[in-house]
């Protein structure tokens, strides 16, 4: 007959700060009840937080299409061939003057980007706000959310961060009172321990 295999009763696996114990003080309960909290707002806070600030971004984006308006233009002016010498982030294109007539018949001039030698009378579209003067050009839905989505994306994992790195300071100082209160404990029984121990303690 085959001699059976001992049988070991492993206890289960139980987190001693929340085990009652004599040596769980109420400290280790709120350390362990804060350590809980911090990582439930890691990541409960870190996706409100990018879910926001991607909101904020698209919300921003579609304002500023609901103010700029499309108008067909022209320059009046003569565009020079080449485009100054200037930095490597512009982009080629030299500003003009155009001209425009709104919905009521009124007509408008402002500074325009053109591309280089554009003649006189060269037909354009440019953008424009409640108060007719040239804006950029809004993003489009598509690029406006995928920016906010990127500034989401961007924006969640740091404010998870900042809410661990406060988390571990408060930890961190809850261990030095902690330390503290072991301290003057120990000036209070060591004594008494010393005198159980013979003097060895």
């Amino acid at each position: 007959m085959p001699a059976k295999s001992p049988r070991t009763n492993k206890p289960p696996v139980r987190l001693w700060r929340w085990r009652r114990n004599a040596l769980r003080r109420h400290s280790d309960v709120v350390e362990a009840w804060i350590v809980l909290g911090i990582w439930l707002l890691v990541f409960v806070g870190g996706a409100v937080a990018g879910l926001v600030a991607a909101r904020t971004v698209d919300s921003d984006f579609a304002a500023r299409r609901a103010r700029a308006h499309p108008v067909a233009a022209v320059v009046t002016d003569v565009t020079p061939a080449t485009p100054p010498a200037t930095s490597g982030r512009d982009d080629g294109r030299v500003w003009v003057t155009v001209r425009w007539t709104d919905a009521v018949g009124s007509v408008h001039q402002a500074q325009a980007k053109v591309l280089p030698g554009a003649p006189a009378g060269t037909r354009l579209t440019v953008w424009t706000d409640n108060a007719d003067r040239v804006v950029a050009e809004p993003l489009g839905r598509t690029e406006a959310a995928l920016q906010a989505a990127l500034t989401g994306i961007l924006v969640g994992p740091l404010a998870a961060g900042a809410i661990w790195a406060g988390g571990r300071l408060l930890r961190a100082a809850l261990v030095r009172r902690r330390l503290t209160e072991w301290d003057e404990e120990w000036k209070r029984v060591g004594p008494e321990w010393r005198n159980l121990s013979g003097g060895r303690g």
